[in-house]
């Protein structure tokens, strides 16, 4: 299926404390005088589409060479369980009798659902497999921004629909998990580095884990630990045949003093959503990593906060979901922000 994202139809409001990159101006990692831009009011429906799916199936859905930016952050391991029916113990004994990791396609088939996987390792190479379906789509200069949160082994671990692990007051589920190896008990997991070094694996360049603090977070009930406060977000670039990765980049717009930690509060919740993205902490890298106009695809979009940020930065965005109740809410938040539909697609 072909995605009509044009061009022309994306004239949008940007704030002008945000200045905008000039469209003619050259790929590369350097710096540029701030200037002011022109506030140009919008007269026609901002371009984007939210897309109930897979994103498996989607990203290759898509023309190659389309995208600009990837800005998303997939269901993080063993945190909740988005209303999907899940066989924890179907899912342990086969961790436990097969060492082998089953492709995305085939645990998806038997019922699995992402971020849900028995094992760790199973989590990574599945989230790698999908966003290695987005080496086609994303354009030589584009990038990926992916944030993605750790977590603690427990054999017996309480995971809510909603909520983060163990925390909330919704009615909860046990995640079953073999130990073996590192997965041992009270053992930080280390998923984010785990995933980083799977993507430079896959030919990706790791050009940034940026760490954001959150000064915010709810206590917790440990006495024998520190509070886990940060979240990364890693920044990859395509590997080229030959030569030093060339993409778009504007240091401009990133955080004063650009530095590779930030501190952002972490925000409420949006339609039920409880991890939604604080606008402050992704417009930043929009407006640093995706051209004026250009396209930005968020995979994972939960209630669609990337797509309304990447709209107000004057960018076209494109989400996929795979939960109808979270598509709806996406759709919504677009409409609230534009007075537009955010159903554009078939």
């Amino acid at each position: 299926m072909m995605y009509n994202l044009p061009r022309g139809c994306m004239v949008a409001v940007v704030r002008d404390r945000h200045p905008v990159a000039p469209p003619n101006r050259s790929i590369g990692y350097r710096q540029a005088k701030t200037h002011r831009l022109a506030v140009r009011e919008t007269t026609m429906a901002p371009d984007v589409i939210v897309r109930e799916g897979d994103a498996y199936d989607l990203i290759r859905e898509l023309p190659a060479n389309s995208v600009d930016l990837v800005l998303t952050s997939p269901p993080y391991w063993g945190q909740r369980t988005y209303e999907r029916a899940f066989d924890w113990r179907g899912f342990k004994d086969r961790a436990r009798r097969d060492t082998t990791v089953p492709s995305y396609d085939d645990y998806r088939r038997a019922g699995g659902v992402l971020g849900l996987e028995p094992l760790p390792e199973w989590y990574v190479a599945h989230l790698v497999e999908i966003l290695d379906a987005a080496m086609v789509c994303l354009k030589p200069a584009g990038s990926i921004w992916l944030n993605i949160g750790d977590t603690y082994f427990a054999r017996w671990s309480s995971v809510r629909q909603r909520g983060r692990q163990g925390l909330g007051d919704q009615g909860r589920e046990r995640r079953v998990t073999p130990m073996g190896g590192y997965r041992q008990e009270k053992q930080l997991l280390m998923v984010p580095a785990r995933f980083a070094i799977a993507m430079q694996e896959r030919r990706w360049i790791l050009r940034n884990d940026l760490i954001w603090c959150k000064p915010n977070i709810p206590p917790r009930p440990e006495t024998d630990r520190l509070r886990l406060a940060h979240e990364h977000f890693f920044h990859f670039v395509k590997r080229p045949k030959e030569g030093r990765p060339k993409y778009y980049y504007d240091l401009r717009f990133v955080e004063p003093r650009a530095l590779d930690v930030v501190i952002y509060h972490v925000r409420s919740g949006q339609n039920g959503h409880t991890a939604t993205f604080p606008p402050q902490l992704v417009r930043p890298r929009i407006l640093s990593s995706c051209p004026p106009e250009g396209l930005v695809l968020d995979p994972f979009c939960g209630s669609g906060r990337a797509l309304t940020v990447a709209l107000d930065c004057g960018r076209r965005a494109l989400g996929f979901e795979i939960s109808p109740e979270y598509v709806k809410a996406a759709r919504e938040n677009v409409r609230t922000l534009r007075g537009v539909s955010g159903d554009h697609s078939p």
